[in-house]
């Protein structure tokens, strides 16, 4: 049976601020998401090697194999980018009924990816959108970032990107790049209404394109990969902001 894939409803960078106000959520293509962070797309496609050695991902609680990752945290504020003490990964069970309540310490992104400039230009985008979308009063909000590389493949036949279904992730901002895929199909990208009807699905299939969600008002989710050679795989980058700390600063001591 042929594979039946949606195309992205790709949006222009001049545009991302309102497409996210008034749909809450928006997808550019990789050349836009290029312009978008103020560099070339070659050094965005400059950083695909550093998801090829990912370690295993040791707090999967459906027993799979399938998704490796590293993670890493930063407070961004008008312009000035601070990388955190690397920290556990931390989500109520509200908001991941699967791995919520857990402390997950993942492996630290590697220094090498960090220190590249097209990190910091795309964290200050990502900083910038966040402020005109939920701080348009309070220019220059500090915005608590979180980071996460990840590969998911087939090696067992199925990988899940999104293990813990439908969700949100307790933030304000979700970034999601698809920074590669091969030799898979399936990957469906999933938004929705958190309180209403309206949805969309579409497939991210070339490297560097993006969706980005206004976490409050949208539900998103992932659909399962099948490999369609050895090999197959699906890379992401998936960037979290949000205000006032950290998931799990406020935490009872």
């Amino acid at each position: 049976m042929a594979q039946v894939t949606f195309s992205p409803p790709f949006t222009t960078p001049p545009e991302v601020v309102t497409q996210l106000r008034q749909a809450g959520f928006a997808a550019l293509a990789p050349a836009d998401v290029a312009r978008w962070v103020g560099c070339d797309l070659a050094a965005l496609n400059a950083l695909n090697s550093d998801w090829t050695a990912l370690p295993p991902d040791d707090f999967l609680r459906d027993g799979g194999r399938y998704r490796r990752r590293r993670h890493a945290c930063f407070v961004v504020q008008d312009g000035h980018i601070e990388q955190a003490p690397h920290r556990a990964h931390w989500q109520p069970v509200e908001y991941n009924a699967l791995h919520g309540g857990m402390e997950r310490w993942f492996a630290p992104m590697e220094p090498a990816t960090v220190a590249r400039p097209v990190w910091r230009q795309l964290l200050s985008a990502l900083a910038a959108v966040s402020d005109a979308v939920f701080a348009p009063a309070q220019a220059h909000e500090r915005w608590f970032m979180e980071a996460h590389q990840f590969r998911i493949d087939t090696t067992d036949g199925i990988g899940r990107p999104t293990p813990e279904g439908a969700h949100r992730d307790g933030v304000d901002l979700v970034a999601v790049f698809l920074v590669g895929r091969e030799g898979v199909k399936g990957g469906e990208t999933r938004v929705f209404e958190a309180t209403g009807p309206s949805g969309q699905r579409f497939t991210l299939t070339e490297p560097w394109s993006l969706m980005l969600l206004d976490d409050a008002r949208m539900i998103h989710e992932s659909t399962p990969i099948q490999p369609l050679a050895e090999g197959g795989h699906r890379d992401t980058l998936v960037v979290t902001c949000r205000r006032g700390g950290f998931q799990g600063d406020d935490r009872a001591a």
